[in-house]
């Protein structure tokens, strides 16, 4: 909703205390198609004061409060243009629930309008509601011979075999009455194409770039059912629709990346043909960087970062991926130096732990140290976050001391922050210190009694450590109960049970974490059950299955020692250290 409507509205609501005003001249918003007028009625004295305490919070930026007024007085109106603004800030806001219960008034007041039920139509799709969206598409199509019938198919694999039969011979009659429909016949090629029916589905697409020799979706669609079928030359017609048009950047950027999958120095060609066309285009640099590391071309891959580093795009990611090349050379000091540069972004936490890493394999303790002080006062909303990585990262080098120096520090300037507390409670796990782990987890939880990794990481601890089994249950439960499908909680419910002696219990939580999280640890834990319980080819199976995943992984071998089992030769040393279950 624009601030000049916003300023519109407000002035006619204070003409109104004046003058009653028509609820239709509310309506200042350009349609595709005029609503039909109701007769002039008074506009509710009450409903200018809601209406105008809507535009004030508008003006405020408080989006809340006008989207809270507006669906209110919809309801009591009864405008369809009091109702398509409430549509269009829900949807702004993003509040799905409330958009799709004002698109529902705004189509039931003017039931043909094109936008009304094109709106509504795709709300009901994003919520895989396809069945029920199709009637209001097919009055779109009506209106204005253009609805978008391959919406439809969102959320299409969830839908249960009897909606999905439903949808398809709905969409079937209607491409009946409509047979020169495109947009039907490319939806109709989507869903033989989702049930593997490609000749069929071939069939449409040919239909349809008889009509629309230019569609892009149907040429792309079309060269992916042809490269899934070893095709000869499965983008003959993509190729010969690209010569005819070279001006057609995005179907080209679809091929180019459609070629990725297949053909890289192909993919590549294209991609360079693209920045010819447009030669300060970042993204297209970004994805010749990709292509030219990836066939092996790491001076070009660097130009290519370096010009949109120059234009000033994408350069957090260019100095991420530059930081990683020099790692692939061996070059620690210039991997250090672009990463650097990365700043606050998506990449920004992954190159700092890059360059801590490096400092710290390289025996700079101090300087990785003094860099994470500089990040923590540059960033301090970050702080705690900076401190956990700087302790990981030093405790996964065996430098657990520093690391737990360190988070003893921050916690001393920061004792409120449950995140380090909770660090560094597992920390104490690894070094052996119990009572400092628990005295941790149980302030954590003192502060968020809801906590169910802090709740799951005492519970087990405990089952795993000591002989407290039936606090150690109460804290599983009740982690089980915040997040029942978590496969660590429920491992750790299979371990407390077995370790009070309820093994076919233990067996069924197990294999539920297993069979979601097939993690070396939940194998191990899940073979011993089966071993104690007397099922030794049930319990080799699964370790076997661990231990081709994960060769030599420490929880599992150990395991396999304590329990006397032989475990297979061809297993790899014992090479890196153990992490804790929590």
């Amino acid at each position: 909703m624009s601030r000049l409507f916003a300023f519109a509205v407000i002035c006619a609501l204070l003409a109104a205390c004046a003058v009653q005003m028509p609820v239709a001249e509310l309506d200042t918003v350009t349609k595709p198609e005029p609503a039909a007028k109701d007769p002039e009625r008074p506009f509710p004295s009450d409903s200018l004061y809601h209406l105008l305490v809507a535009e004030f919070a508008l003006r405020r930026q408080a989006y809340d409060v006008t989207l809270e007024q507006y669906l209110e007085q919809a309801a009591v109106l009864r405008d369809a243009g009091v109702s398509a603004h409430t549509t269009h800030l829900a949807q702004f806001l993003q509040r799905e629930e409330e958009a799709l219960q004002s698109a529902q008034l705004w189509v039931e007041l003017d039931p043909k309008n094109a936008e009304a039920n094109n709106t509504l139509a795709g709300l009901l799709a994003q919520r895989g509601r396809t069945i029920e969206a199709l009637p209001y598409l097919v009055v779109v199509e009506r209106k204005t011979g253009s609805a978008h019938f391959p919406i439809l198919l969102n959320g299409f694999g969830q839908l249960s075999v009897e909606q999905r039969t439903e949808l398809v011979q709905a969409i079937d009659t209607l491409a009946t009455e409509l047979p020169q429909n495109t947009r039907l016949m490319l939806t109709q090629a989507l869903i033989h194409t989702e049930f593997q029916e490609y000749d069929l589905a071939l069939d449409d697409l040919a239909k349809l770039l008889k009509l629309e020799p230019d569609q892009p979706q149907a040429l792309l669609l079309e060269a992916r059912i042809l490269v899934e079928q070893k095709a000869e030359n499965p983008y003959a017609r993509l190729q010969r629709v690209l010569q005819e048009n070279p001006d057609a950047k995005l179907l080209r950027v679809q091929y180019a990346r459609l070629l990725t999958a297949t053909d890289m120095p192909a993919a590549r060609a294209q991609f360079e043909i693209l920045l010819e066309q447009s030669p300060e285009d970042g993204e297209l640099l970004f994805s010749l960087a990709l292509l030219s590391r990836e066939t092996g071309d790491k001076e070009a891959a660097r130009a290519y970062l370096r010009q949109a580093i120059a234009l000033g795009q994408r350069q957090n990611e260019a100095y991420y991926y530059l930081g990683g090349m020099a790692e692939d050379d061996n070059d620690p000091e210039g991997a250090i130096a672009n990463y650097m540069q990365v700043g606050e972004g998506e990449e920004y936490l992954a190159a700092i732990s890059r360059i801590g890493q490096l400092l710290v394999k390289g025996g700079e303790l101090e300087r990785s140290h003094a860099w994470f002080d500089g990040q923590r006062e540059e960033y301090p909303r970050l702080r705690d976050q900076l401190y956990g990585l700087e302790a990981d990262i030093l405790a996964q080098a065996g430098a657990t001391n520093d690391a737990m120096q360190l988070l003893s520090e921050a916690l001393a300037q920061q004792p409120d922050s449950t995140s380090l507390r909770y660090a560094r409670a597992m920390l104490g796990e690894q070094q052996d210190d119990l009572v400092l782990m628990e005295k941790d987890l149980r302030i954590v939880l003192a502060a968020e009694p809801n906590n169910a990794a802090a709740l799951n990481a005492l519970g087990y601890t405990l089952a795993d450590r000591t002989t407290r089994y039936a606090e150690a249950l109460e804290l599983v439960s009740r982690a089980l109960e915040l997040q029942p499908n978590e496969p660590a909680i429920l491992d750790s419910m299979g371990w407390v049970l077995f370790r009070t002696g309820r093994y076919d219990e233990s067996v069924q939580y197990l294999s539920r974490a297993y069979s979601t999280f097939p993690d070396p640890e939940v194998a191990a834990h899940l073979g011993e059950v089966l071993w104690v319980k007397g099922d030794r080819d049930g319990a080799m199976t699964v370790w076997q299955g661990a231990l081709l995943r994960e060769p030599g992984h420490p929880i599992l071998v150990d395991t396999l020692d304590r329990l006397g089992v032989d475990w297979p030769d061809a297993a790899p040393p014992r090479d890196f250290p153990a992490t804790s279950h929590p």
